[in-house]
Order: structure tokens, then sequence, then C-alpha cells
């Protein structure tokens, strides 16, 4: 929903986050705040999603590392089921492996918890006009990772093979490139845990069992060539 200037009522607003004690707090502190109204407050995703079914919530300011379901997975739910209610993360972290997938999850904020009591409510307000709700630093990032170049097109841009999904297959060719998951992880922008976890399931699919097997099956299907071709 959006909201124009003539719009008095105060932003409906849910909190999630399964830190108490943080929870409590930024509780208090929207109390204090003009404009902003505190309908309910979850201690993890499953709870947060939950609320907003019941209470129809305008925003909800949404942690991301929470149990049962975390933040992005809260987020996607929320948008999907209820696209009436915006979601502005506010957390701890701002790197790039939690800060795209919960803007691709369809967060239209997202601030870092030493972020003022003003800066919440602006942000809220941002977003309740169709606008993004994003920090400076944030903004910073997203500017920065779009100067970025994009990188250049592999062989497995053409057919994922046995399965695959486009991300499998695109860790399947940097190992076969020779990269570690380290490496793997950094320049995908993922956790090394992602790149583990995927290098699992495209293992499973292809009955492969260690990296160089990984590298002979790449080679094989045409996902990479030897040098010079």
């Amino acid at each position: 929903m959006t909201r124009t200037e003539g719009e008095k009522k105060p932003a409906r607003v849910v909190v999630a986050d399964d830190q108490t004690v943080v929870r409590e707090g930024i509780v208090m502190l929207l109390g204090l705040l003009p404009g902003v109204e505190v309908v309910g407050a979850a201690g993890d995703g499953e709870e947060a999603v939950r609320l907003v079914g019941e209470l129809a919530p305008d925003v909800v300011l949404m942690d991301l590392r929470m149990p049962r379901c975390d933040g992005v997975e809260a987020t996607r739910r929320i948008r999907s089921q209820y696209p009436g209610t915006q979601v502005v993360v506010l957390t701890t972290f701002a790197d790039d492996e939690s800060l795209f997938p919960a803007l691709r999850a369809g967060a239209r904020g997202y601030l870092t918890k030493d972020a003022g009591g003003d800066e919440i409510v602006r942000a809220v307000e941002s977003v309740l006009s169709g606008d993004a709700g994003l920090s400076p630093s944030v903004q910073r990032r997203l500017l920065e990772r779009l100067s970025q170049p994009e990188p250049e097109p592999t062989p497995a841009a053409a057919e994922s093979p046995d399965g695959l999904t486009a991300r499998e297959t695109e860790v399947l060719v940097l190992i076969a490139e020779g990269l570690n998951n380290q490496e793997i992880a950094r320049k995908l922008h993922v956790s090394t845990a992602t790149v583990k976890t995927h290098i699992n399931n495209l293992f499973a699919k292809t009955g492969l069992k260690d990296r160089a097997q990984a590298v002979r099956y790449a080679y094989a299907k045409g996902l990479v060539w030897p040098p010079g071709k």
C-alpha cells in the first residue's frame, strides 16, 4: 500500500527479532516516536508471517538471522501472501550475503541495528510511499555492486545436464576451473556453507564422488573447454 500526504494515521508495525531484549527495545523505542504504532512482535519468521495474516500491518521490521524460519524466507512469504504489507529489514549484518537475498525476497527497506529511531521512521514512511528505505551504507553497497563488471559468460550458460540447476552448474564449472570453496563463495557472493550445499546436491544428481570426477565430468559434458579451444 502507499500513503498520500493527507493521511495522518500512524503506520501499523510488527517487529520480528528472535532476541527478546532487542525486540523489546525496538518496540519501546518505536512507542516513543510519532507516526508509528507497534501492533505485534514476533520471535521468529514463522510467527512473523502468522501475525501479518492476523493483524495486516503496514510494515514488518524484520531481523534476518532467526530460528525456524529466517528473515529472508519470512519476507518472501509475506510479500507473496500479503502484498499489502511492506518489509524493512533491521539487522546487524550489511554484507552481500545478507543484503541481496533480502532485497530479492521483496524487502523494500534495509537498515542496520545502529540506526536511530528517526531513521527507522523515515524508512517506514519511505516504503509506505512507494520508495526504498535504505540506509546510506546500504545505498553505497548497492552502487558498488552495480558498478562492478558483469562476469564473462561460460559454456555452462548453454545447458545444464542431469537436472542440475543453473547455480549448481555454475559451481561445477568453477570447480573445474580449479577454484576452492572459499574462492567460489567470494566469486558468487555467497557463504561457503551455501557452496557446500550446491556441491552436495550436484554430486548427488550426477553420481560424482569427488572433485577430480567433477572436473572430468565438466569437460565430458562440454561445460568447460580445454585451454586453447
